[in-house]
């Protein structure tokens, strides 16, 4: 094994026995809260589990690769890959995340300015389709390799090495630091992204939308508008001269039903 440096976790501790059941450990928590996500929906919106498994794998794809793409960069340093990969991780919950929003609402955009209508994120088709899981995966996959790439730029940037130097210097322990860097900060981060970025890409209830023959999308509002042109055409009222006269008609018989009857005597 590689000698540990005077401060933080020695080389290939990362992918070392305990850091990968503590890797291993980490995916089970983290996402678990996607579980949990789905049981706090409401019962009227809550997805099939085959939507949520197609929502959810998006993520787990994304989150590999970044996880491993970390672990790859922080392994390239011989002095401290723990606090290299927290840099990492760090700077993929705050820019990343913005990066992440930002890739995702272009794409949406243009996904829905060419009609590609299986491409939008959440949309499946009806029944759900696996091309279109497969054609949404790809699209995010792309949008987490621009955050990479975006974040590994930034760390080019001088004055990380000091930042790298005294994070984690104050633990002497490097189990205990492998602890921290690996599961407790991950968990607790990992746990918010998931939950945000699962409300990004999943299928909006108030924005499910009905696919016609021909391809075209009928939104809610525009079955409403619909329905209320139908009951408000003048075909589906009644004729105003006829309803007077019927009412005039049982006027009229009410007041014959009202009106005394007379017999003559004789």
């Amino acid at each position: 094994a590689a000698p540990r440096p005077a401060h933080g976790c020695g080389s290939g501790a990362l992918l070392g026995r305990f850091g990968v059941l503590l890797q291993a450990l980490l995916a089970l928590c983290a996402f678990s809260t996607l579980m949990l996500k789905r049981f706090k929906e409401p019962k009227a919106e809550r997805r099939p589990w085959r939507i949520w498994f197609y929502d959810t794998s998006k993520q787990a794809i994304g989150a590999l690769f970044i996880h491993f793409a970390n672990v790859f960069l922080s392994d390239l340093t011989e002095e401290d890959p723990c606090s290299l990969y927290l840099i990492n991780f760090i700077l993929d919950a705050t820019l990343g995340m913005l990066l992440i929003w930002l890739g995702v609402k272009v794409v949406s955009w243009i996904v829905q300015h060419k009609k590609y209508t299986y491409l939008v994120f959440g949309e499946y088709g009806d029944p759900p389709q696996a091309a279109a899981w497969i054609g949404q995966c790809i699209l995010y996959l792309l949008i987490m390799v621009f955050e990479k790439t975006v974040i590994s730029l930034v760390l080019l940037i001088p004055g990380w090495t000091k930042l790298q130097q005294i994070l984690l210097g104050y633990i002497p322990n490097p189990q205990l630091e492998l602890v921290l860097v690996m599961f407790v900060v991950p968990f607790i981060v990992n746990a918010i992204m998931f939950w945000v970025v699962d409300s990004l890409i999943m299928r909006k209830y108030k924005q499910k939308d009905t696919l016609d023959i021909d391809g075209s999308i009928e939104t809610p509002r525009a079955r409403r508008t619909e329905e209320s042109q139908v009951l408000l055409s003048p075909d589906m009222d009644f004729d105003q001269s006829e309803s007077d006269q019927d009412i005039s008609g049982l006027r009229g018989t009410n007041q014959k039903m009202k009106q005394p009857s007379y017999q003559v005597v004789i």
